[in-house]
């Protein structure tokens, strides 16, 4: 059983929508420290050939990014975007769920960096990415 954190507010107007809500992404914890999310590895996820997709993983991996950029932004007037991201696939995955912690590097004003581990159900590492967010205004 996940054990699962209140999530903000502000979260619920734009939960349901978009990317993560087809690959099946769930946020377990949000925080300004570390945010937390699962994904399946089922048929929306996964490669041709039966593995997890690293798309699939580089899609959750800037999910986790993107929401924790917006608790340390003022999200009335500027909206996180990925600038960059960069990922590493070091194990495959055929089933099951992938969990993805991630953790500020570096919380500036116009850009962060978050580094995001997405691990296994017994903690295996299945991929390390490095995500930067710019802070854009909004129009």
């Amino acid at each position: 059983m996940v054990t699962r954190a209140p999530l903000p507010d502000w979260y619920l107007s734009v939960a349901g929508n978009g990317l993560p809500t087809l690959l099946g992404i769930e946020f377990i914890e949000m925080t300004t420290e570390r945010i937390v999310a699962t994904m399946p590895v089922d048929e929306r996820t996964r490669q041709p050939f039966g593995l997890l997709h690293g798309g699939a993983s580089i899609a959750l991996a800037e999910t986790v990014a993107s929401f924790g950029a917006a608790f340390h932004i003022d999200r009335e007037c500027y909206t996180a975007v990925g600038q960059e991201i960069n990922g590493n696939h070091l194990r495959p995955k055929l089933d099951g769920v992938v969990r993805a912690v991630g953790t500020p590097v570096h919380i500036g004003r116009s850009t962060q960096v978050w580094t995001i581990e997405i691990r296994d159900e017994q903690e295996r590492l299945v991929c390390i990415s490095r995500c930067t967010m710019a802070i854009v205004e909004k129009r």
